[in-house]
């Protein structure tokens, strides 16, 4: 089922031309030096799929530092797939994100540039490619997934590819083990097996899912109705998902232009004016923007903050449910020599958010990005450098994150080793920690999916 819908008019006042054009060159600064890393690695032949990296179908420790090639501390491997063994043409990844079935089964969609492959979790943490869907229209390095209920959504910045709208549960009848000889990957038709295609908007470079309220929010985007050129302004783009089947779009919010990503919430913390309201924490490029997205037609930019090192605000996500401290990873820092990053290690800057109106980095810590943080471990995914997983617990004693520590990773990326590492953007993209069984799904650029787990202490805080 195909579904097509009108774009509103942009919420708000549109971003002043000078400041969109140099938002623009930074997001463009980023996606070339990528592009151009990108480039010069499969030059060297570091995207050779399975004949490079073969399947890894048992549990390999971490024992004195290593769990086969891969540098490790209390991360154990458990399984690995190529993307060439999850059907990828093009042997290269990006996002991953994971489902949980009713019964328990996990599953996890695997972004790569040429669509994504779904694998299912073992007992024994081992994986099982089951089928993939490709791309809607074009193959893009940028493709991203989140999950509401059952249904995966999907975007990319490919041309007009808009948002697939797929149905896990797909996935429950796809069983390898009833024919192993002869069975075949199931590969879901673009046509008849998506629950629904929303293209009100056409490319997109990450997708916010917000469960509770049952919407996405489509961010970033080169083409289509939701570009920086548009009235949405490079916005975020709003879909209500409410019927998976029917999808709907309250329109588009342009009040502070493009939005790299961010993280949406009932709001439950200090801030007693914005309490059980809808309120999402936006990386927009060159600030934390708060804002108040309760109304769709009205919502409010509640703060604009700017911090020293900004040179691309990229990602973040609150410490827990208090709601009072947020970590924000800044792509270009290191890159650019910026603030506390001018020594060229990654930084991770600490925000207090208690008053929602007036946000204050209190410090920074000096480790990887991309993150989530569960229970006061933060897992974090930063390309050569892999997964770090830091004990974030203590920010509310120490703001500046003096007692903030690294209690665990896996370096996906051996390939910098002899040299202490290397900034650049191969290795780890993505990853997922958040299955019960405590599997962790690492998502590399170059080589493919791995099943990981974390065997260390729990946070100290």
């Amino acid at each position: 089922m195909k579904v097509n819908a009108l774009v509103s008019a942009a919420l708000g006042a549109s971003v002043a031309s000078a400041g969109t054009a140099a938002s623009a060159s930074k997001m463009e600064e980023v996606m070339e030096l990528k592009i151009k890393q990108w480039d010069a690695a499969r030059a060297q032949g570091l995207f050779e799929g399975s004949l490079l990296y073969p399947k890894i179908k048992a549990e390999t420790p971490c024992i004195k530092g290593k769990a086969g090639e891969y540098g490790c501390n209390k991360v154990n491997m458990h399984g690995f797939l190529s993307h060439e063994d999850l059907g990828s043409q093009t042997k290269a990844g990006n996002d991953v994100w994971g489902w949980t079935s009713k019964t328990g089964r996990e599953f996890g969609i695997v972004g790569q540039t040429d669509g994504v492959g779904f694998v299912e979790i073992n007992r024994d943490g081992t994986l099982e490619y089951l089928g993939r869907l490709d791309t809607q229209t074009t193959a893009t390095s940028w493709r991203d997934i989140k999950v509401i209920d059952h249904h995966a959504y999907i975007g990319a910045e490919s041309e007009n590819h808009g948002l697939q709208i797929f149905d896990l549960e797909k996935l429950l009848d796809v069983k390898p083990w009833w024919n192993p000889w002869f069975w075949k990957p199931k590969v879901f038709s673009k046509d008849k097996d998506l629950t629904a295609l929303f293209t009100g908007f056409g490319a997109s470079h990450n997708i916010v899912a917000h469960e509770k309220t049952k919407m996405i929010y489509a961010v970033g985007g080169r083409s289509g109705a939701n570009a920086r050129n548009t009235t949405c302004a490079g916005g975020m783009f709003m879909v209500d998902v409410s019927n998976p089947a029917k999808p709907v779009s309250p329109g588009c919010i342009a009040q502070d232009g493009y939005v790299h990503d961010a993280q949406c919430v009932i709001y439950k913390g200090p801030s007693k004016k914005y309490r059980n309201r809808e309120v999402c924490f936006n990386f927009n490029e060159d600030t934390l923007t708060i804002m108040d997205v309760t109304d769709k037609k009205a919502p409010v930019v509640v703060s604009r903050t700017e911090y020293v090192g900004n040179a691309y605000s990229h990602q973040g996500w609150l410490v827990d449910d208090s709601m009072e401290y947020l970590l924000l990873d800044d792509e270009l820092d290191e890159q650019n020599k910026r603030g506390p990053a001018a020594n060229g290690h990654t930084t991770t800057y600490i925000f207090n958010v208690a008053d929602l109106e007036a946000p204050v980095n209190t410090g920074f810590y000096q480790s990887p990005a991309n993150q989530q943080v569960i229970d006061g471990l933060s897992y974090q995914a930063n390309y050569g450098s892999g997964l770090r997983i830091v004990d974030v617990s203590g920010v509310k004693r120490d703001p500046t994150g003096g007692n903030f520590e690294e209690v665990g990773f896996f370096d996906c990326h051996p390939e910098d080793d002899a040299v202490n590492g290397v900034v650049e953007f191969l290795g780890t993209w993505s990853v997922y920690p958040y299955f019960r069984s405590g599997y962790i799904l690492l998502n590399s650029i170059e080589r493919g999916i791995f099943s990981l787990k974390y065997t260390g202490r729990k946070s100290k805080f």
